[in-house]
């Protein structure tokens, strides 16, 4: 069918195929819930694994799940982009500064991608910012850590960016539609900033005596901050059961971290380093490696705002936010203007 095919103006076109487009859900809704409530359908809708969109009707707490979840974690990822940034001007080589450029450039996608998630959930991106500053809303906490040497920017590709693989794979399943296809394109980022860590540890543990000790020593001091970015034990942690139920989240922080260490236990076979765990060892019985947990007091305290680096992070980021104030107010003057009637023009005045 053709768009000449059809009497109606452009605009009642369109509120007509809307109307149409609402029955038409609106049938498809009462054939699938059989006539029952809205709560009740979110409920068979997540059962069944299926996507929950912004137009659907959810519960306040999981609108509110999500919006601190994908905030955290939007925030998390332009927060990030500074302890590598530190290195870009030291970068050894031009190739490697290329490369760690293009990184920390991919970091500012990935909080745009979920910036863009949380909007659809009918919070403003300024809200979020503000909040951000405020210290209303968190990031990560493994940011609050310096880097001190080159080979750090490879053990965050190695152990932070493959922690963050294990915690966000699982999260391109989520229920909410719009944060699991942003997370498709992350995680498929995430992968190669993974292995540039590992290639830079790779290297320096194949060099000489000394690089290999600077790779060994990043190592030691971004071990166990790694296994504290997957949260607090499983009994303490006070999100994680209902958000596997809803299935934002697909396994426990416990079961993450267990997957996070039998995957390095490996890898760092290969590397030539050593994890600096005396108890970690293969356990038969259990199919898995036993490892010493990470001190969640410490992790509590970061979280709180005392980490190494809080501050001076928190401070960047305001620093940043007042300096790109004049690019936001050109950018809504333009948008305004484009957005405005445009003035008739003479030919128009005197036809």
């Amino acid at each position: 069918m053709y768009g000449n095919d059809f009497a109606a103006s452009g605009g009642e076109l369109l509120d007509q195929v809307a109307d149409a487009e609402r029955e038409l859900r609106a049938a498809a809704d009462r054939s699938v819930r059989g006539g029952s409530d809205e709560e009740t359908y979110f409920t068979e809708l997540v059962a069944a694994d299926q996507k929950i969109e912004p137009r659907d009707w959810m519960p306040d707490g999981y609108r509110k799940t999500l919006i601190r979840q994908i905030a955290q974690h939007a925030h998390s990822e332009i927060i990030g982009m500074q302890p590598e940034a530190n290195w870009l001007t030291r970068a050894p080589t031009l190739k490697r500064k290329a490369i760690l450029l293009a990184k920390v450039q991919d970091e500012a996608g990935h909080g745009l991608y979920l910036y863009a998630a949380a909007e659809t959930l009918g919070v403003s991106r300024d809200t979020l910012y503000d909040l951000l500053l405020a210290g209303r809303q968190k990031y990560s906490s493994i940011f609050n850590y310096p880097t001190l040497s080159w080979a750090d920017v490879g053990a965050i590709g190695w152990l932070v960016d493959g922690a963050a693989i294990v915690n966000q794979v699982p999260l391109c399943r989520c229920s909410y539609g719009p944060y699991a296809r942003a997370m498709i394109r992350i995680c498929k980022e995430e992968s190669f900033h993974q292995r540039q860590g590992y290639e830079i540890l790779y290297t320096l543990a194949h060099g000489t005596p000394g690089q290999k000790e600077m790779a060994q020593d990043a190592v030691d001091r971004w071990w166990y901050p790694s296994l504290a970015m997957f949260g607090p034990p499983d009994t303490d942690s006070t999100h994680s059961a209902q958000s596997m139920a809803w299935k934002i989240k697909r396994f426990s922080n416990d079961d993450l971290r267990q997957r996070f260490v039998d995957m390095c236990a490996q890898q760092a076979t290969v590397l030539g380093l050593t994890i600096p765990d005396p108890d970690l060892r293969w356990n038969p019985d259990r199919g898995a490696y036993d490892y010493t947990a990470p001190d969640y007091a410490e992790l509590m305290e970061v979280i709180r705002g005392n980490g190494p680096c809080n501050r001076a992070r928190m401070a960047n980021r305001r620093a940043a936010h007042e300096d790109g104030a004049w690019v936001r107010e050109a950018a809504a003057a333009y948008a305004a203007k484009h957005a405005a009637p445009a003035a008739p023009t003479a030919e128009a005045v005197h036809a």
